[in-house]
């Protein structure tokens, strides 16, 4: 009863950060027109921060530059031949120096569900993250950007993670993350080069618990991304995301995708993407599809 009451408040807290942020937002809209380059906000990433659909990036939510301050509120979903994962969130920055950032997602499993024999098929797990700028900028210093960032990640439905060897339903990450946008370095075009460390120990990025009977100890892994921008309002490009292996009962693959993002205003994005999750939970080959919609203030 304790864990249901507990898990019911978190899930009302999450909304509150997020409708406050979405309203904060909104009082700020005017911002949006003189503040950062356009899309140098990036996309909404699957754990609420700034950056592209897999991978944060050093870059703040919202386009505020200093003196300014901004958000975004996002709904991103990724489908994959034997999973669905929906998330949504927010994220509010001040002076293009600190941001916080709020999501929820939610997994629904109902092949693995059926095939370990138990009535659970979803898993949700809420992200509070808080990201700060250290040095550079992303386009006006020879330095790349340089932000690092926490995220406080707390699993709901931890029956099948714990069934699958996971140790903890709730943990934190912690990462450094470096972006730096080349203006016409390609053949005239905009080349955006982005690398992350994190230190974790999240199964599946947490939806599948926190360490395991394989090994408990946090990890250093590596993710980066790249785009091209074919025009100020079209970017291509692709992500990689390195998992810790923690669990006996399933290898963890990395994570990669292609995607391509569409900027027409300040106001919405659409980032669209090819995802390839590899194996997950012992379902093989999880290849299938991801699409955000963001609104940024």
């Amino acid at each position: 009863m304790q864990k249901i009451l507990s898990s019911r408040l978190l899930r009302v807290a999450l909304r509150c950060v997020v409708w406050g942020l979405t309203a904060g937002a909104v009082d700020n809209a005017a911002t949006a027109d003189d503040g950062r380059l356009l899309a140098t906000g990036g996309g909404s990433q699957i754990e609420g921060s700034a950056g592209g659909g897999i991978v944060p990036m050093a870059v703040l939510a919202g386009y505020g530059a200093e003196d300014q301050h901004g958000g975004t509120a996002f709904v991103s979903r990724v489908q994959t031949r034997d999973y669905k994962l929906d998330v949504f969130g927010a994220a509010w920055s001040w002076n293009n120096r600190v941001e916080i950032s709020a999501a929820r997602q939610e997994l629904y499993l109902n092949k693995l569900a059926d095939a370990l024999g138990v009535a659970d098929d979803t898993i949700a797990q809420n992200i509070f993250g808080v990201k700060v700028r250290l040095a550079g900028d992303l386009v006006y210093s020879q330095l790349p950007q340089i932000s690092v960032g926490a995220q406080y990640k707390v699993n709901e439905d931890f029956f099948i993670p714990h069934a699958a060897g996971a140790r903890d339903d709730s943990d934190y990450d912690l990462y450094i993350a470096a972006s730096k946008l080349f203006l016409g370095d390609f053949f005239g075009h905009n080349i955006l080069i982005n690398g992350v460390a994190r230190s974790t120990r999240a199964n599946q990025q947490g939806l599948v618990g926190f360490g395991g009977d394989k090994n408990n100890n946090r990890e250093i892994v590596f993710e980066g991304s790249t785009a091209i921008f074919i025009n100020r309002y079209w970017a291509l490009g692709g992500e990689y995301r390195q998992m810790p292996d923690n669990l006996s009962f399933a290898k963890a693959d990395d994570w990669r995708d292609v995607f391509v993002g569409w900027f027409p205003n300040k106001q919405w994005s659409v980032i669209g993407a090819w995802v390839d999750l590899g194996d997950i939970a012992t379902l093989k080959n999880q290849q299938g599809w991801y699409i955000s919609l963001q609104g940024s203030f």
